[in-house]
């Protein structure tokens, strides 16, 4: 008799999950407060797959800041850190939009108060304010800090078959924003535009294509570093209307209207230069996930 060996197969982890977006920019949260799930990239990619997974611009782990080694640090600032990981399976340090729909789901969880709180990341801490629970308004605002424009280098970034000039800003994570006449010029973006001088963003970039329509009302298209073309982002809103603050010399404060493809975002720029990011953060389904080595299958509840 010919013995036949056996397929050893890993067991199955069971997640709770939650499903939210802002401005149709979604994600995953999983909420982890002791830090035990343990996620590598190619856990994330299949969680995010489109029509393998859940589908998602990106994953946020909702942690204790006591609990993880890189914000035990912050312990003392925030409660809850957010571990944000693009969905190609590499970490992000900022992400506007995902801190918005993770406060989103730990105050509805009763995790975080309502009104003025803050949310650890790697970015540093960052401060918000989520409406009362019986209000209509569903928009979170999160201080997003002051832009940095690193360096005088001359960027210049490709897609469609054009080329246009470029400013590097920083918002935690590093931008190319262009002007362009036509948010159709860049092409369908299905692959990174391509960025030079590539040494100005070793770790990669997102890049955003900005048409300006008023003074103070502008939209664009994104491609987000480790993700793709997404229908918003909340740093690249915000680095957009650093670029045209400083393309029209607009000094002192205002509220600029961000429109993206998912919808629209608001960005108001202080007296001291830091921009507040406000906008639609909203939760559609929780449920439960199982992730295999071969497979993912979820369940809503």
């Amino acid at each position: 008799m010919v013995e036949h060996p056996v397929e050893r197969r890993l067991p199955a982890r069971e997640f709770t999950f939650v499903k939210g977006h802002g401005a149709h920019n979604d994600f995953i949260v999983l909420p982890d407060p002791d830090d035990r799930i343990r996620l590598d990239p190619a856990d994330v990619v299949h969680l995010c797959h489109r029509r393998a997974g859940i589908g998602a611009d990106g994953l946020l782990r909702a942690v204790r800041c006591t609990a993880h080694p890189e914000a035990v640090g912050m312990a003392g600032e925030a409660e809850w850190f957010m571990d944000y990981r693009n969905a190609d399976g590499s970490t992000g340090t900022m992400c506007g939009n995902g801190i918005r729909v993770l406060a989103r789901y730990l105050a509805d969880a009763s995790l975080l108060p309502h009104g003025s709180t803050t949310i650890a990341t790697r970015a540093g801490v960052r401060t918000l304010h989520i409406p009362a629970r019986h209000s209509q308004d569903r928009t979170i605002t999160v201080d997003m800090g002051h832009p940095r424009l690193p360096g005088d280098t001359d960027i210049t970034v490709s897609a469609g078959g054009r080329r246009w000039p470029a400013l590097h800003v920083d918002m935690g994570n590093p931008h190319a924003v262009a002007f362009v006449e036509d948010l159709t010029h860049p092409g369908d973006l299905r692959t990174p535009p391509a960025v030079t001088p590539g040494e100005a963003y070793p770790d990669g970039v997102t890049v955003e294509f900005v048409v300006p329509h008023t003074p103070r009302h502008l939209a664009l298209r994104v491609h987000e570093r480790g993700v793709g073309e997404t229908s918003a982002c909340g740093t690249g809103a915000c680095a957009a209307v650093t670029a045209l603050r400083q393309r029209e010399r607009h000094a002192g404060a205002g509220t600029y209207t961000v429109d993206v493809p998912g919808g629209r975002l608001h960005v108001t720029v202080h007296d001291d230069g830091t921009m507040i990011l406000g906008g639609p953060a909203v939760i559609v389904a929780d449920g439960m996930v199982w992730l295999t080595p071969d497979a993912i299958t979820a369940r809503s509840r």
